[in-house]
C-alpha cells in the first residue's frame, strides 16, 4: 500500500475508536515507523510503506485506539522546542507547563535553580538550555524519574550543570536558589473521576495527586521557600486552573511577597509567582 492510503485507513481507525485529532495521531505514529518528519509526509503520498512497516503501525494504532498516549507510545514528547524522553514513570509534560518557562525566563536571570518533583526534568533542563550560565539541581522521589532527568540532560549537553537528588520535597535539599520551580501534583480526589482515560491509566499517579483538594503541596512548597530561596529570589509553581486564589492565599499566608497569579494561552490560571520576602 502507498502511504496516503494507509495514512487515511489509520486515521478512520483512531476516528472510530473515539480520538480526538485522529490524523494527527495517526500522522506522528506513521511517521515514526517509516522514519519521516510528520511534516515531509505530504510531500510524498505515493510512498511505498512496506508490510512490516504496516503491521508495526496498526500495533501503534491498537495501542492509541486503547488510549495510550502517543507521547508514551513513541516515548517522547517536544517540550519549548526540544524532545524529551518520556516513560511511563514520568508524568506527561502538557503545553501549559510552558507558561512557566516563559515567565522564568522574563525575569531576573537565575544563577541557581531548584526544581522540586523534576519528573522528566523538562522544566530544569529548559531553563538550563536557555540560560547558559546557570546551574541547577533536581530533585524527585523517585529514583526512575531522576534516571530520565539525566538521560535527558545528557541528550541536551546540560549534564555539567545539573545535580539531581532524591528527595521529598526540601527534606533533602540544602542551600538558597534563585529561582525555585515545580510542577507537583494537584489534581483533587474528585476532580480524579473526570480525567481522561489517557492520563488516568498512563500517568503516574504519584504525579497526578496528593490527594484530598490537591492543596497539601503548595504548603510544603511556600513553607520551604522561604528558606530555601536567596535574597530577591522567585518561586514559580504550576497550578490546577480552578486553585488560583487559594495558592496565592497559601503563599501570602507563608510571608512571600509580590504574590501573583497568572494565566496560560488559553485564558486559565497556571501559575502562580513570589519574591522572597
Amino acid at each position: 500500500m502507498i502511504l496516503r492510503q494507509v495514512l487515511m485507513e489509520g486515521a478512520k481507525a483512531l476516528r472510530e475508536a473515539g480520538i480526538e485529532g485522529p490524523e494527527r495521531d495517526a500522522r506522528l505514529l506513521l511517521a515514526e515507523v517509516i522514519g519521516m518528519p510528520a511534516a515531509r509526509m505530504s510531500l510524498e503520498p505515493d510512498l511505498k510503506v512496506t508490510e512490516a512497516q504496516t503491521k508495526e503501525f496498526h500495533g501503534f494504532l491498537a495501542r492509541r485506539a486503547a488510549r495510550e498516549p502517543v507521547s508514551k507510545i513513541l516515548g517522547r514528547r517536544n517540550f519549548w522546542g526540544r524532545d524529551f524522553e518520556i516513560t511511563p514513570d514520568v508524568l506527561d509534560p502538557r503545553p501549559e507547563t510552558e507558561t512557566l518557562i516563559d515567565l522564568a525566563l522574563k525575569g531576573a536571570k537565575p544563577d541557581t535553580i531548584l526544581d522540586l518533583g523534576c519528573g522528566s526534568g523538562i522544566i530544569a533542563l529548559t531553563l538550563l538550555s536557555e540560560l547558559l550560565e546557570a546551574k541547577a539541581q533536581a530533585s524527585d522521589v523517585s529514583q526512575a524519574c531522576l534516571d530520565v532527568t539525566l538521560r535527558n540532560a545528557k541528550t541536551l549537553s546540560v549534564l555539567g550543570r545539573l545535580t539531581t537528588i532524591k528527595s521529598n520535597w526540601f527534606r533533602e535539599i540544602e542551600g538558597e536558589f534563585d529561582l525555585i520551580v515545580s510542577n507537583p501534583p494537584y489534581i483533587s480526589d474528585a476532580e480524579m473521576a473526570e480525567l481522561s482515560l489517557d492520563v488516568l491509566n498512563h500517568d503516574p499517579h504519584l504525579a497526578l495527586t496528593p490527594g484530598g483538594d490537591g492543596l497539601a503541596p503548595y504548603e510544603v512548597l511556600a513553607k520551604g521557600a522561604r528558606k530555601h530561596l536567596s535574597a530577591n529570589g522567585r518561586i514559580l509553581v504550576e497550578i490546577g486552573y480552578r486553585q488560583g486564589p487559594d495558592v496565592v492565599r497559601i503563599f501570602q499566608d507563608a510571608g512571600l511577597a509580590q504574590v501573583a497569579c497568572h494565566k496560560d494561552l488559553n485564558g486559565h490560571d497556571r501559575v502562580v509567582s513570589a519574591h522572597q520576602s
